[in-house]
């Protein structure tokens, strides 16, 4: 019996334009201003230092912003990056420049989920803060009271088995009573070796009953009372 649920964000709970089209180049283009403005503050002095040890190299200011809008173009999922660009989102959405995208299926659904007492979690490879964010300014409000934890890159990585491993052992629950939801093959794979239900979410594709994973293109096609891999 599934007691819990975890959930990944983009192409899962929403678009992956959203990501894209609006929050990355959001990053991008107020990255360089940000960190010149708040290099000394609590919260970036340490991020700042987390790049130079990732690349091995004492940085300028200048250098580290140029590492960073190397691996923003790069896609890289370095995580003291994905931690700036939550700090960078926070502005926008308190200035409302954007609303955090949620397809309406998955926040029906996680509503549902978390009335009939299932438990949510979020694993995504945005920070921790980055995922509240988005979840915090919906069309549809707040929607952070319905989780009960977030992971993020700290964990692992999301294409490796023992980061599930570790999901398990932190919410202390057997892992075949967790469902992972993922865009991802590799993701689910990973999940699936550590012993998590899986379904992969197509959205805008039909669906295979032969792939690996149960497939759903929304999460109204979810039951989870009976949702087992196909």
């Amino acid at each position: 019996m599934i007691k819990a649920i975890v959930t990944d964000i983009e192409g899962t709970t929403s678009s992956i334009l959203f990501v894209k089209d609006v929050l990355f180049p959001y990053a991008r283009v107020n990255l360089a201003n940000f960190v010149r403005s708040h290099a000394d503050d609590s919260q970036v002095k340490p991020l700042l230092k987390d790049v130079c040890n990732e690349v091995g190299n004492q940085l300028s200011t200048e250098q580290i912003i140029a590492q960073l809008i190397q691996w923003i173009d790069e896609d890289k999922k370095v995580t003291p990056l994905k931690s700036l660009q939550g700090l960078i989102w926070e502005a926008g959405y308190r200035q409302s420049d954007f609303k955090g995208h949620i397809y309406p299926d998955a926040a029906a659904n996680l509503k549902a989920w978390k009335a009939e007492g299932l438990d949510l979690y979020i694993y995504s490879s945005g920070s921790v803060y980055a995922q509240k964010l988005l979840f915090a300014h919906t069309k549809y409000g707040d929607l952070t009271p319905l989780f009960s934890g977030y992971f993020d890159t700290h964990i692992g990585g999301k294409k490796e088995k023992e980061s599930y491993d570790n999901i398990a052992e932190q919410l202390a629950m057997p892992a075949n009573q967790l469902l992972f939801l993922s865009d991802i093959k590799e993701e689910l794979d990973a999940a699936k070796a550590a012993g998590f239900e899986t379904i992969w979410l197509t959205r805008n594709n039909t669906p295979d009953p032969q792939a690996e994973h149960r497939q759903v293109n929304s999460f109204d096609q979810i039951d989870v009372g009976r949702n087992k891999p196909a």
